[in-house]
């Protein structure tokens, strides 16, 4: 294995090499860059790890740098970070760690690479080269290249000792396996499955990060169900858990719904890069263990999953520490809906029930549709065949009632402020009788979608209720 370095990292590389050489101090490119330019993946973060002051190194590298990028520094932490041209090049001083084991903070002092390299997380994280090497020659203390060759994560040193001094790197083992398609090596394994109460002592947005890169990943299957058979994540997400397991009664047993969202999550992964998307797949059945009951003669239900999972979802971001925003309220509409496109697959379905949909759905419509196909995982094949054309069916349905109504993201004619000018009230619950009325015969297609009819329901509604113009 050897590294290729486009131009411009060419360049970035050299100006740091005499920087360095200004100020008499060896420097080298240690990490995540390094394992990624080895393996044709594009990284677009650059450590420098400096044997010497690593601030005054990343000062005097802005200096060469015509743009003059903002450099932010830490000097508690010895660190430094500027953007250049869209990379993130980062300064450390070499340091070497140890911890107490009561505490995630390390008693940290100055080392030399060979330290530095001791206290990463993997062999294949532990790779650097010097920045004034032309050649490129990798400093290999552990056998990075041979793991990378071999497809395998494994810690540089004791995985007890790795794991004991920040736990979150067991997760960042299983998201590294489930990014790259690696598989985590034995000893590793164990120590990831011995160590992952101690998960517990990370910070929730720390642990969130590493999640969201699992459920970003190209088939997140792969992590979260080693998440699953580690420990981790029922220290981690219990909710998730509970979804594990098929129970039987009677002869009649109900699909492992884990393994289930874990299908799901992977279909829509195939489809759509869109974090909120594949969560809201994620969460989609994350209520059936709280709705599920043995019915005699029908066997398993799980009635109202949706609606209970929908309520579930703003707890679920606050305890992630997931943004409280418009995403929040995006997956939860799509967990709240997504039944609704597979029971518009009978024949008898009306116009009404169509428009109730792309009304509810409006913008997310499309989306919904994705999570509602990623969600036939039947291994029957003529029964996901018989899905699938029906699903087809509703597709056409959709779009004919849209064209035809003009219903999606539509507001109705009549505003409350009109039907508070037009009978000189102010906000009270007569306005929203009248509104509600309006938009249910809309809906039900019992007036025209325009102005006049719905003006003319109006004044009918209004009189009902003792209103006068």
């Amino acid at each position: 294995m050897s590294i290729t370095l486009t131009p411009h990292e060419s360049i970035i590389i050299k100006q740091v090499a005499d920087a360095a050489s200004l100020l008499g101090v060896q420097a080298f490119v240690v990490g995540g860059f390094v394992r990624d330019k080895l393996i044709g993946r594009t990284c677009k973060d650059i450590d420098i790890v400096c044997l010497g002051d690593a601030i005054e190194l990343a000062k005097a590298y802005q200096q060469m740098l015509p743009a003059r990028p903002h450099l932010s520094w830490f000097k508690n932490f010895g660190t430094a970070h500027l953007n250049v041209d869209g990379y993130d090049v980062e300064f450390v001083g070499a340091r070497k760690e140890s911890y107490l084991s009561h505490s995630r903070n390390p008693i940290v002092e100055p080392g030399s690479l060979q330290d530095d390299q001791e206290r990463r997380d993997f062999t294949i994280n532990a790779l650097a080269f010097e920045v004034s090497d032309s050649e490129l020659k990798i400093i290999d203390p552990f056998n990075g290249i041979k793991d990378l060759e071999d497809l395998i994560i494994r810690t540089p040193s004791a995985p007890e000792k790795t794991f004991s001094d920040d736990p979150l790197r067991m997760m960042r083992a299983i998201r590294f396996a489930s990014q790259l398609g690696f598989d985590i090596h034995s000893e590793t394994w164990l120590g990831i499955v011995d160590a992952s109460h101690r998960i517990k002592i990370i910070s929730q947005e720390r642990i969130t990060d590493e999640l969201n890169k699992i459920i970003l990943s190209p088939k997140p299957s792969v992590g979260l169900d080693l998440m699953f058979r580690s420990g981790l994540m029922k220290q981690v997400f219990s909710s998730l858990t509970d979804l594990a397991g098929a129970e039987y009664i009677d002869g009649k047993g109900h699909k492992d719904n884990f393994y289930h969202t874990l299908q799901v999550l992977d279909n829509i992964s195939q489809r759509s890069n869109n974090l909120w998307l594949r969560w809201a797949a994620l969460l989609h059945d994350i209520a059936k263990p709280a709705t599920k009951k043995f019915e005699e003669g029908i066997g398993w239900t799980f009635h109202g999953h949706e609606v209970v999972g929908g309520r579930m979802v703003p707890k679920l971001f606050s305890s992630f520490k997931l943004p409280m925003n418009e995403n929040m309220r995006y997956v939860r509409k799509l967990v709240e809906l997504h039944l609704r496109p597979i029971s518009l697959t009978k024949e008898s379905i009306t116009d009404s029930a169509i428009r109730r949909l792309l009304f509810d759905a409006g913008d997310d419509l499309e989306d919904l549709m994705k999570l509602c196909d990623a969600d036939i995982t039947s291994k029957n094949e003529s029964k996901v065949k018989r899905y699938r054309t029906n699903f087809e069916m509703v597709r056409e349905r959709l779009k004919e009632v849209e064209e035809k109504d003009k219903i999606r993201n539509w507001q109705p004619p009549i505003s409350g402020e009109l039907i508070m000018e037009i009978f000189n009230i102010g906000p009270c619950k007569e306005v929203g009788i009248i509104k509600t009325a309006i938009r249910e015969a809309i809906l039900d297609g019992i007036i025209e979608n325009n102005y006049d009819a719905a003006y003319s329901m109006m004044i009918e509604q209004a009189a009902a209720l003792g209103l006068k113009a």
